[in-house]
């Protein structure tokens, strides 16, 4: 009798055991265990408008006010599906005033991870720029815009990862306590090492991910031994509460050869081999010639050999097209690569030669750059063909608004095939 007590005892402490692990296990469900596969996006989500709840007035559209006396972007979005809207000085050709949403609204960002989920876009890494990490009414606004891309990644299954952008980073600056702190308050209040932030973050190698972008750029005021960048990778890859993430780094294009737009030191190598993953920031490097002669393919073959030999992964910066007239014409600023359109989309066939060119030599993961970036005309997401008639801006040369949505959908069925 006693024996058959203990034997049930047993039993269900088994049991009990059993269903503990299967809790346990599908607690830690990750949807995207890794890059491999997949086709992310840069996602800036730094556009702010007076009125939508935050403190900072126009920010991105103009610099302090938006009128078409003072404006910095150059394509106008597609605002037929936003939720909310803000008035602006500019007009529509019926003579009503343009509309522009805010990146600070909830609705905005869950439209935009529904437009990912529609046309079969993997993801965004959202960015976090470093003046935005620092104590203060922005970091709040930057923070609930990541909150906001959490839920709406979760509640529409698209992968998310945090991407720092060193941008406003000072001369001879460090930038370890700031990013440190501001670390641990992320992983504090989002807790996406963990629970149900978890579940769609993007992970690679085993671990979650994180990109940091702008190391070795050769025209920065920081290097990439001032900015003590090594220091916090080894933080978030070691550090017993806050660490344990795999790591992308966001690098100029000739890192391979340490020349051009790269710092010429050999310590840009050594801080690579620490990275999982290394991605080369091409936006304005190439044109469709670079991609009808040999420049662009020998560059991603190499590249892709060089990341094998050194065993880091290899992503390549995939954009649609170029321009910042506006952005440059505010700053007074004139040149060849300022003009509207400076790099021409040619209705989608320069995106689509740039994917397949990637693919069909080695990538097997690709960065778009970028999905709401219209100060610099490499937008994605829904643009409009009838920009308001009292500016100057580009468009999707009479395309539909989505077109660029779908591309970049069939470049991920493209990388899938492949794999």
């Amino acid at each position: 009798m006693r024996l058959q007590k203990i034997y049930t005892i047993g039993l269900v402490a088994f049991f009990s055991l059993l269903m503990l692990l299967a809790f346990k296990k599908k607690k830690e469900k990750i949807n995207y265990p890794s890059y491999k596969g997949l086709v992310m996006c840069g996602y800036q989500g730094w556009f702010r408008t007076p009125g939508d709840g935050g403190a900072r007035g126009w920010v991105h559209y103009g610099t302090k006010s938006f009128n078409p006396d003072n404006v910095t972007v150059d394509l106008w979005p597609d605002m037929s599906e936003y939720k909310k809207t803000y008035s602006t000085d500019f007009l529509n050709k019926d003579g009503s005033p343009a509309t522009v949403f805010s990146s600070l609204d909830a609705s905005t960002v869950d439209l935009h991870f529904k437009w990912m989920k529609e046309y079969g876009i993997d993801g965004v890494f959202v960015q976090r720029f470093y003046n935005n990490s620092k104590k203060g009414p922005r970091r709040k606004e930057a923070t609930q815009v990541l909150k906001n891309a959490f839920k709406a990644a979760n509640k529409h299954q698209r992968a998310i990862a945090v991407m720092y952008d060193l941008s406003g980073l000072k001369k001879e600056e460090s930038c370890y306590e700031t990013l440190v702190s501001d670390w641990q308050r992320l992983i504090d209040e989002l807790k996406f090492n963990k629970g149900v932030n978890k579940e769609n973050y993007l992970h690679h190698n085993g671990k979650p991910l994180v990109a940091i972008w702008g190391v070795g750029f050769q025209e920065r005021p920081y290097t990439a031994k001032s900015s003590e960048i090594e220091r916090f990778m080894d933080f978030v890859k070691n550090d017993p509460e806050y660490g344990n993430f795999s790591i992308m780094l966001g690098v100029p294009t000739k890192f391979r050869t340490l020349d051009g737009d790269c710092e010429p030191d050999n310590y840009v190598h050594e801080i690579i081999r620490k990275a999982d993953i290394v991605q080369p920031w091409f936006v304005g490097r190439f044109r469709m010639q670079h991609l009808e002669n040999k420049v662009y393919k020998t560059q991603i073959a190499k590249d892709v050999a060089w990341c094998q030999e050194n065993a880091v992964d290899y992503v390549p910066t995939i954009y649609p097209g170029f321009s910042w007239y506006n952005l440059k014409r505010m700053k007074g600023e004139e040149g060849k690569d300022n003009s509207l359109n400076a790099i021409p989309r040619l209705k989608g066939k320069f995106f689509n030669k740039q994917v397949d060119l990637a693919i069909e030599h080695g990538a097997e993961m690709l960065y778009v750059a970028m999905f709401d970036e219209i100060d610099e005309g490499t937008a994605i997401f829904k643009a409009t063909n009838t920009p308001p008639i009292n500016g100057t801006f580009s468009d999707y040369e009479g395309l539909p608004s989505d077109h660029y949505l779908k591309l970049t959908g069939q470049a991920g069925e493209r990388l899938k095939k492949q794999q």
